[in-house]
């Protein structure tokens, strides 16, 4: 791991490891930006889909944080001129056990209803992107249509198109293709299914979340919508 950047008036002017690994890691929406690059984004676009509320400005300057310190690195998309891959490092690699001991621990102890107050229809529905397990993979296009009534006019409509050997896409205006599945539930509550406070069995029993469409997608959605990663944890306070 390289020196980095210089010591600035956030500096704990303390040589004890913990103190100098906070000087780099505890800036604001750094945790963040590794939790995405460890998900899977390797592009600046693909980062502000996970981070909606971060600006490009202040996330262009956290990366560059980050690859001055050695922790990620940077390299020219062959073919598209001024685009970059972004990946985690060795050094970088090495923060995975302290990035999901932080989920670990903020599913543990943190109340679901602060966390349900921090409602993301853009995050959410990026996070539910990356963790969808159809088996066997489907032979043909499937769109299922995510609607939530109660968000703001630009959040409410959202579409999973799914198709052979491809990546999961999703949009936020409509492609113009058949839907399968239409899922109907308020903002919180889809968002408190994917924590793993609520369960798809237990909000469709109670009217709060519906399935219309293709059956055995409904039947089939606590299968194939496999939630947060950290939503199994036992959490420690309600």
């Amino acid at each position: 791991m390289r020196g980095g950047g210089p010591v600035t008036e956030r500096s704990y002017n303390q040589f004890c490891p913990v103190a100098m690994a906070a000087e780099i890691l505890c800036t604001r929406w750094t945790v963040v930006v590794l939790r995405e690059l460890l998900a899977g984004s390797s592009r600046f676009n693909e980062l502000r889909r996970g981070l909606p509320r971060v600006s490009p400005a202040l996330l262009s300057q956290r990366l560059k944080e980050l690859e001055e310190w050695g922790i990620v690195s940077r390299t020219p998309i062959p073919g598209e001129p001024g685009a970059h891959a972004y990946a985690l490092t060795e050094a970088g690699e090495e923060l995975k056990p302290l990035i999901e001991g932080f989920g670990k621990w903020g599913q543990r102890w943190i109340a679901s209803d602060l966390s349900l107050k921090q409602l993301d229809a853009t995050l959410l529905m990026w996070d539910m992107r990356r963790r969808l397990d159809f088996d066997p993979p489907p032979d043909h296009r499937r769109v299922i249509q995510f609607q939530y009534p109660d968000a703001p006019k630009q959040d409410r409509n959202w579409w999973l198109i799914l198709q052979p050997e491809c990546p999961v896409d999703l949009c936020s205006i409509d492609p113009g293709h058949d839907v399968d599945l239409y899922v109907t539930a308020p903002l919180r509550d889809m968002t408190a299914i994917w924590m793993g406070v609520d369960s798809v069995r237990k909000a469709r029993s109670e009217d709060r979340l519906m399935l219309t469409g293709d059956r055995d997608l409904a039947d089939t959605m606590e299968q194939w919508l496999l939630c947060s990663p950290f939503a199994t944890e036992e959490r420690k306070v309600a």
